[in-house]
């Protein structure tokens, strides 16, 4: 699923659109991976999670430089 997941935000990256609209799809597939965990997940998938939030939030960083910053502030 993490491998997917990252391949699909590079596909979003690589895609004709607007970058808000990038940025709205890659909040989607962010939100997705953590409505996706539950009570009974491991720790280690928890922290693949984490891993690939902190990852899409480095091609957010890439299209709005300030709302990358603050997303990776808070969230480490």
């Amino acid at each position: 699923m993490i491998l997917e997941t990252k391949n699909k935000a590079d596909l979003i990256i690589d895609m004709p659109i607007c970058s808000t609209c990038k940025i709205d799809k890659l909040f989607e597939i962010d939100c997705y991976m953590y409505t996706n965990l539950g009570t009974d997940s491991s720790k280690t998938e928890r922290a693949k999670v984490k891993k690939t939030s902190t990852y899409i939030y480095k091609l957010i960083k890439g299209l709005n430089n300030q709302l990358g910053k603050e997303l990776l502030y808070y969230y480490a």
